[in-house]
């Protein structure tokens, strides 16, 4: 989670799956982009896969954010694709590889 003057701004939340860990959830305030915290409830929710063994982050990103995730060092590693109201929508897959020494 993360605060600025004792209001919640952002968090993360992680997701177990059978092959690896899930960035289910990175949100951050619009008011509060570009201060960092992005990056820094990133790094968290690494770390804390990390502890739990995971050798990977798995990504189910919002268009928007993609170019968030590959800043950070995540790679596409495919799209999903569904109909919302008769309309395409394609969300990218990526992955973080947590086995790396570098990263957040």
């Amino acid at each position: 989670m993360a605060e600025v003057d004792g209001e919640i701004v952002g968090f993360h939340a992680l997701v177990e799956t059978p092959d690896s860990w899930r960035l289910e959830h990175l949100w951050v305030l619009p008011k509060a982009i570009g201060r960092g915290l992005g990056r820094s409830l990133f790094s968290d929710a690494a770390a804390l896969a990390r502890k739990r063994a995971a050798l990977c982050l798995t990504i189910e990103a919002d268009p928007h954010a993609e170019p968030f995730y590959k800043h950070m060092g995540a790679v596409r590693s495919g799209v999903i694709r569904s109909v919302l109201d008769g309309r395409v929508r394609e969300l990218p897959l990526l992955r973080f590889d947590l086995t790396c020494s570098r990263g957040p």
